[in-house]
């Protein structure tokens, strides 16, 4: 089947119609599956996706955009992702123990390097929050450039898989023809999602061992993506010229320390309910399951489309069409049930969490700390019962948007294990790592590697070093040695960079 008659078909009412039908009946059979055991497992894993931007630096010329060539993706662990200049790499699940953090950090080390590799000596790739550099032509233009085929948009610089085109005609349908796209300094309306790609991320995938720990793992997530964030912001900046004729004052004071955030959220926030948000509490498993069979079909896609037709699927594909739902159900934090299996724990049957609201951070250490925070701290929570669980979701949603806007300084919103209320950023912190420690603990991570591995973000809020304040810092400072805007931004992104690829943690960076 051709792109076109792809998006058409998937933009059909009876293609929805089918679509829905199978949904329904997919998560009554998974949530039966759920409560007769069939995806609880043996013990904990953590996984890892991280996705970075290609740049062409090519000669004398100026760094750019660049696209990931083709045979890329044929290297083991790189993916496409939805902009041409992007790519995903994938640490596969290790357990969450001293020996499967370790071999999990030299898997992510070994596939950054294969990626650095596959995408050849005249590219780089980098590893921010924010693509750090404009496209050859002008940003905006390449962002804008579209082509119409027979009454679908395609965008030029998206990856051609029909299913990002499709949801890129179905958002693009809702919104009324056009995308805006609204921050501090920067205004415009696209005819395509694809300035969503400028933002990358990398999203750590925490094993729920038995389905009735369930909603309070979901809960204790929610609860902690304030104060997680808070240390890892990495979007300050859009690439230098998309700030024309903006006042640097004025964009350096107000400008978002994660605008991933909004590019995100504005890009396909459309349906009506928001497919991007932070998601709602649940009380049981099976609730987790209706939220993504309930929420607003996007884009939908059948089996068979893409997959040898069969009355007798097997194994996760009985869940496929649920699947593709949960896949465009992008609430900051996920369920996901199924995945890739990890021996001695569990199978391809098994529910985890994704965490999708940090940033692509700048070095190895610092992705597998973030990591380890992360799946430390949810497990920590649930199993001392810590009292954050009872902290209000209105007030953990306000906190985490309070972060997107002003990163290590937000005012934090947590519960200390007394039961008090704690708004201290640093006392915050300070209770997010002892609970992280006691999760790992718990898991039969060693104290030393525990400390090892948090040493670096645990570094940032002794310093309030993070990654966005340095580069404003960075920014800043260009500005006031005599640069413009656009050059004072370059320089900030090409020290960032070559900062970066020393490995040495942001809290260790100096801005001149």
């Amino acid at each position: 089947m051709d792109t076109v008659a792809f998006v058409r078909r998937s933009l059909s009412t009876d293609a929805e119609q089918t679509f829905s039908e199978r949904v329904d009946r997919q998560a009554d059979r998974l949530k039966r599956a759920i409560a007769d055991g069939a995806f609880d497992s043996d013990g904990l894993s953590v996984g890892l996706e991280l996705e970075a931007t290609v740049l062409d630096q090519s000669g004398d010329a100026p760094v750019t955009l660049g696209r990931v060539p083709d045979a890329a993706f044929s290297t083991a662990g790189v993916a496409p992702e939805l902009g041409v200049h992007n790519l995903e790499v994938n640490a596969a699940p290790a357990p969450l123990s001293t020996s499967g953090l370790r071999r999990q950090r030299s898997q992510i080390a070994d596939a950054i390097d294969a990626a650095r590799r596959a995408v050849g000596p005249t590219r780089d790739l980098a590893l921010s929050g924010m693509a750090p550099a404009p496209a050859a032509d002008g940003t905006v233009a390449y962002l804008s450039a579209v082509e119409d085929r027979d009454g679908v948009t395609v965008a030029r610089n998206m990856h051609a898989d029909p299913r990002y085109i499709a949801i890129d005609n179905d958002s693009l349908r809702r919104a009324g023809g056009s995308i805006p796209f609204s921050v501090p300094g920067f205004e415009h309306a696209f005819p395509t999602i694809l300035f969503e790609s400028l933002a990358t991320s990398i999203q750590p995938h925490v094993l729920v061992p038995e389905a009735e720990a369930l909603p309070r793992a979901l809960a204790a997530a929610i609860r902690t993506l304030g104060p997680v964030l808070s240390l890892s912001t990495n979007s300050p900046l859009l690439p230098a010229d998309c700030y024309t004729g903006a006042d640097p004052e004025a964009v350096l004071a107000d400008t978002h320390h994660e605008l991933r955030i909004a590019a995100f959220e504005q890009s396909v926030n459309h349906t009506d309910r928001p497919k991007v948000a932070v998601p709602a509490d649940v009380t049981a498993p099976g609730d987790a399951v209706d939220a993504i069979a309930g929420d607003d079909t996007l884009a939908p896609v059948l089996f068979e489309w893409l997959r040898e037709a069969s009355e007798d699927r097997s194994g996760l594909d009985v869940y496929w069409e649920l699947r593709h739902k949960r896949g465009l159900f992008w609430r900051w934090v996920r369920p996901v049930f199924g995945g890739d299996p990890v021996a001695g724990i569990c199978d391809q049957q098994s529910i985890r969490i994704e965490y999708r609201p940090l940033p692509t951070q700048p070095t190895v250490s610092e992705t597998v700390g973030l990591t380890a925070l992360v799946a430390g701290v949810i497990h920590g929570i649930v199993v001392t019962d810590h009292p954050v669980l009872d902290l209000e979701r209105a007030a953990a949603e306000s906190c985490f948007y309070d972060v997107v806007e002003n990163g290590p300084t937000a005012d934090l919103a947590w519960i200390d294990r007394d039961g008090e209320p704690l708004t201290d950023r640093d006392r915050v912190w300070a209770d997010l790592f002892r609970t992280a420690r006691a999760g790992l603990a718990d898991a039969d991570v060693d104290s030393s590697d525990a400390d090892d591995l948090l040493a670096p973000i645990e570094r940032r809020a002794e310093t309030g070093v993070v990654p966005s304040q340095w580069l404003l810092d960075r920014c800043e400072a260009a500005l006031d040695g005599g640069r413009s805007f656009p050059e004072a931004i370059r320089t900030a992104q090409a020290a960032y960079r070559q900062r970066a690829r020393s490995g040495r943690p942001v809290a260790e960076w100096s801005v001149e």
